[in-house]
């Protein structure tokens, strides 16, 4: 079960519409559907969370490129909603580089007669994991709007009320949800 909502920032005050992410493809298709609920290129905040196993949050200013925040990037990534925002510049990959290049890989440490302790910690060293546990992202998105990196990165599994208190938006998030 998810939770998505649009917070969208207006001279008024903030206002919330829920949102189905059934037809969203890319974070592109997110973006799009996130400006378009401000036709005055405010900024609008895309608010996802799931089962509180992760939450999402993802920052539309006008035409810049949404700034994106996970709370946990491992359980987000078995969701098909947070695959959405867990893209390889968040990830730091590069593009397509899901596989790992054969031709790097030193498959007996022995070739320069070299320890296979040593081959050992340094293949675990760069093996790490595709997908981190914890999270990724942008963990200032909201510090302008009042909720700290220190606040973001502790929030507990009610993260969309305590984001949505501190921006001074439970109401309109409540009516929503």
């Amino acid at each position: 079960m998810y939770f998505a909502a649009l917070l969208a920032r207006t001279e008024d005050g903030w206002e919330a519409s829920d949102t189905e992410l059934d037809d969203v493809e890319t974070l592109s298709d997110l973006a799009d559907l996130a400006r378009e609920a401000s036709p005055d290129e405010d900024t609008v905040l895309v608010l996802i969370e799931q089962e509180d196993s992760w939450f999402g949050v993802v920052r539309i200013d006008g035409e810049e490129d949404p700034r994106i925040y996970v709370s946990d990037a491992a359980a987000a990534a078995r969701s098909s909603y947070g695959e959405l925002l867990l893209t390889d510049e968040l990830l730091g990959r590069e593009p397509g580089d899901d596989d790992p290049d054969l031709d790097a890989l030193d498959l007996d440490g022995t070739e320069d007669g070299e320890d296979d302790d040593d081959d050992e910690a340094d293949g675990a060293a760069g093996s790490a994991e595709a997908v981190p546990h914890g999270p990724v992202g942008d963990p200032g998105i909201l510090d302008d709007l009042g909720v700290s990196e220190k606040e973001l990165k502790s929030l507990s599994e009610d993260a969309l009320t305590e984001i949505a208190d501190a921006l001074g938006a439970s109401e309109v998030l409540e009516t929503v949800r």
